[in-house]
C-alpha cells in the first residue's frame, strides 16, 4: 500500500471544512463539536433523574477529581461530567491530566527521546491523543493558552503514525516500523483511527493541518480501506485476530458512534460486518454466559472470562442497532451474563453512555442455535440457549493475523465447563499458537510437526442443518501452504443434538512420517482399548475410536511445559500415508454402543433408537440415518437461519 503522506501533503484544512476533496458531512464549528450536540439532552436527563448508571459514573469521576488513583480513568470522563453539570472542577481536573501528558512529552522530546505516545509502535496513540482531543473539545475554554502546545504535539503524533518512515520528534528523526498502518483488521489500527478521527473533529479549523485528518479518516481510511475491506473479507462479523485481541473492535464500533453523534453520518451500516458482529458475539459466548470462545491469543486473561470489554463490545452494537430484532436478545444476554454491569471504574462511562432503556431484554430462546462466520472461519453450534447446553466449535477459514493460532480444523466442546478445549486456558501466557496446542490432526514429518502457515485460507465446504443435527466439512489442506509432506487434510463432522459429535478425518501425508489425532482437555482421560473417557466440571466426554482399528494411544500432560499449569492431550498416532480417522464423541453417556462400518458407524442412542453416519472415503459427503430418515450429506454450504 502507498503510504498516506503523499496524499495528506496536498490536503488543506479548508478542504476538510467542505472543499471539493472532502465528501463527508458538514462539521460543527462551535465547541463542543464531538458527540454532545446529538446526545447532551439524553445524558443530562439521565444525570438529573439519578439514573443508577449515571450516578455510578459521576461518583467515580468525583473520586478521581478529588485525587483518587483510578487505573485507566481518562480525562474525558471528567470532562463529560463537566459538560453535563456545568461544574468547572471537572474540566479543571481533566485539563490538568492532559496537560501533564503534553508536558511530559515535551520534556522527553527536548531530551531527544520519543514520548510515551510513540511507545509500542504507537499502540497508545488512540487513548492518549483521543483523550486530549475530547478534553480539548469539551473543555475548550479551560484549556486556555495551552491549546497551541496541545494541538502541535497531537498533530505530530498522528502525522508520525501515518508517515512512519519520516517520523520526527523535535529535531530528531525517529522512524518506526509502521506496524498495522495498512491493516484494518489489526487492533493497533483502531487506535490509529481513534487518534486521527478525534483530533480532526476537535480541531479541524483551529490548527493548521488538523482538518486534513478528517479527510484522511473519512475518505481514505474508512471509505477506501476499512469499510470495503470488512465488507469483502469479514462476512459474518468478528475478528481474524480471535476473541482475545478481537474484542478491541469495540473501540472501532465506538468510533462509528462518535462519528455519527458528531456528524449525523452512519458508518456502522456501510458494512454488514457491524450488525453481523452482534450475532457472532452471542454465539461466541458460551452457554454459562461467563466466558467466550478462547480463539487466538489471550494475553490479558488466558481463560477468556467475560469481562467489561466484552460487555462494552455488545453494548456498543445494541446502541448502534437499537431497532434490530437482535438487540433485545443481546440485551438479554448481557443482563444474564456474569457482568450485568461494568465492574471496573474506568469502564463505568460506557454503562452511562449506552444505557438503553428503549431496548427491553427479551429472550435468547428462539434464536438460531448454529452460526457460521466465514470471514473469521468459525462455526458455532449449541443444543439450546439454556445455560446447561452443549456447545461445539469448528475452526476453518482465513489464517492471516499474528494473534491467530495454528488451529485450522480444531474443535472445542463445552457443557457446564470445558470438555475439549484450547489448552491456552491453562497456560500462563495465553499465547501458545502451535498445532500441538489444538484439537486437530497433527502431521509429523521427520521429528517435527508440520506447521500451519499464515496468509492461507482453509474453507468450510459443507454446511447443512436438519432437525436435531448439523453437518459440516472443511478442507484444511491450504493451511499447510503446499508443504511437501501434506497432500490432503479434511475434517468432516456431524453434530447430533444435544450431546454427540461424529468426527471424520481424511489425511494424506508423506508415508515416512506420522499422523496424530489430538484432543485437548482439562481432564486426563481414562483409556480402555479404543475408548477414552474424560471427566470434568461434573460432566463426561467419551471418545470412541472407530477408525483406524489399531493405533498407538498416549496422553500428553501440558504441565510438562512450564508455561502450562494443567491440561492434557489425547494422542492417537498412526503412520503417515493415506489415512482415515473416525471418532464418536459422546457427552454424559449419550451413546450406549457403537458398531463400526466401512467409513461409517451405527450409534445406539441412550435416548432410544440409533443413528447411522457414513462418509465417502475420498470425497466430502456421506449420509445420515436418524429417526428412520436417511439424508444425503453433500458438499454444499447452506445459509443458517438467525
Amino acid at each position: 500500500m502507498v503510504y498516506r503522506h503523499a496524499l495528506l501533503a496536498v490536503l488543506t484544512a479548508s478542504a476538510a471544512c467542505g472543499g471539493s476533496d472532502y465528501d463527508g458531512p458538514a462539521l460543527a464549528t462551535e465547541h463542543p463539536r464531538i458527540y454532545l450536540p446529538a446526545h447532551r439532552e439524553k445524558l443530562a436527563a439521565a444525570l438529573a433523574s439519578a439514573d443508577p448508571a449515571a450516578m455510578r459514573f459521576k461518583a467515580s469521576a468525583d473520586r478521581w477529581v478529588a485525587g483518587s488513583e483510578i487505573w485507566g480513568f481518562q480525562g474525558w470522563h471528567a470532562a463529560l461530567i463537566g459538560q453535563l453539570t456545568g461544574d468547572p472542577k471537572y474540566c479543571a481536573a481533566a485539563v490538568a491530566a492532559v496537560d501533564e501528558q503534553v508536558r511530559t512529552a515535551q520534556a522527553d522530546i527536548a531530551r531527544g527521546e520519543a514520548p510515551p505516545v510513540a511507545h509500542d509502535s504507537y499502540l497508545g496513540v488512540g487513548e492518549l491523543i483521543g483523550d486530549l482531543a475530547l478534553v480539548y473539545d469539551w473543555c475548550f475554554e479551560a484549556v486556555g493558552d495551552r491549546r497551541s502546545a496541545w494541538l502541535g504535539y497531537a498533530n505530530q503524533a498522528v502525522w508520525n503514525v501515518w508517515n512512519y518512515e519520516n517520523a520526527t520528534w523535535g529535531d530528531s528523526q525517529m522512524p518506526w516500523s509502521g506496524w498495522a498502518t495498512d491493516d484494518p483488521s489489526n487492533n493497533y489500527h483502531y487506535s490509529f483511527l481513534r487518534a486521527t478521527m478525534l483530533l480532526g473533529l476537535a480541531a479541524h479549523d483551529d490548527f493548521t493541518g488538523a482538518g486534513e485528518w478528517v479527510v484522511a479518516f473519512h475518505d481514505e481510511l474508512m471509505g477506501d480501506e476499512l469499510l470495503p475491506t470488512f465488507e469483502a473479507e469479514l462476512a459474518g462479523g468478528g475478528s481474524r485476530e480471535g476473541t482475545g485481541y478481537g474484542v478491541a473492535m469495540r473501540t472501532l464500533f465506538e468510533l462509528y458512534d462518535l462519528w455519527e453523534g458528531s456528524t449525523g453520518e452512519r458508518l456502522a451500516t456501510r458494512t454488514g460486518h457491524t450488525r453481523a458482529s452482534m450475532l457472532a458475539f452471542m454465539h461466541q459466548t458460551l452457554p454459562t454466559l461467563d466466558r467466550v470462545a478462547p480463539t487466538g491469543d489471550h494475553s490479558r486473561d488466558s481463560e477468556a472470562l467475560f469481562f467489561d470489554f466484552h460487555r462494552h463490545y455488545l453494548q456498543e452494537l445494541v446502541h448502534l442497532f437499537p431497532d434490530d430484532p437482535l438487540a433485545p436478545r443481546a440485551q438479554a444476554l448481557l443482563a444474564a451474563s456474569s457482568v450485568p454491569e461494568m465492574e471496573n471504574q474506568f469502564m463505568f462511562a460506557y454503562d452511562f453512555l449506552y444505557a438503553n432503556p428503549q431496548v427491553t431484554p427479551s429472550s435468547l430462546t428462539g434464536l438460531g442455535t448454529a452460526y457460521h462466520a466465514p470471514g473469521i472461519g468459525a462455526l458455532y453450534a449449541r443444543s439450546s440457549w439454556e445455560q446447561d447446553a452443549t456447545w461445539v466449535n469448528l475452526i476453518a477459514g482465513p489464517y492471516t493475523q499474528s494473534h491467530a493460532h495454528q488451529d485450522q480444523g480444531s474443535i472445542m466442546i463445552y457443557k457446564g465447563g470445558w470438555l475439549a478445549y484450547d489448552p491456552n486456558i491453562d497456560s500462563r501466557s495465553g499465547l501458545r499458537q502451535e498445532v500441538g496446542a489444538h484439537s486437530l490432526v497433527k502431521i509429523v514429518d521427520g521429528d517435527d510437526p508440520v506447521e500451519q502457515r499464515s496468509d492461507t485460507t482453509s474453507k468450510l465446504v459443507a454446511l447443512h442443518r436438519g432437525p436435531g443435527w448439523l453437518h459440516a466439512a472443511a478442507d484444511l489442506t491450504p493451511a499447510y501452504k503446499g508443504h511437501a509432506a501434506v497432500q490432503k487434510v479434511q475434517r468432516e463432522l456431524v453434530y447430533l443434538e444435544p450431546d454427540i459429535v461424529v468426527v471424520y478425518d481424511r489425511v494424506t501425508s508423506r508415508a515416512a512420517g506420522q499422523q496424530v489425532w489430538q484432543l485437548a482437555s482439562p481432564a486426563s482421560p481414562m483409556i480402555s482399548g479404543a475408548r477414552a473417557t474424560f471427566a470434568a466440571n461434573g460432566h463426561t466426554l467419551v471418545v470412541h475410536r472407530i477408525q483406524p482399528a489399531t493405533a498407538t494411544t498416549t496422553v500428553h500432560s501440558y504441565a510438562s511445559d512450564s508455561d502450562f499449569s494443567g491440561g492434557f492431550r489425547l494422542d492417537t498416532t498412526v503412520a503417515g500415508g493415506d489415512q482415515r480417522f473416525l471418532h464418536v464423541l459422546a457427552v454424559d453417556g449419550a451413546v450406549t454402543a457403537t458398531t463400526a462400518e466401512a467409513d461409517g458407524v451405527t450409534i445406539t442412542l441412550a435416548s432410544g433408537g440409533t443413528a447411522r453416519v457414513r462418509f465417502q472415503r475420498d470425497e466430502i459427503g456421506g449420509s445420515l440415518t436418524l429417526g428412520g430418515t436417511t439424508t444425503t450429506l453433500d458438499a454444499d454450504v447452506d445459509s443458517l437461519p438467525e
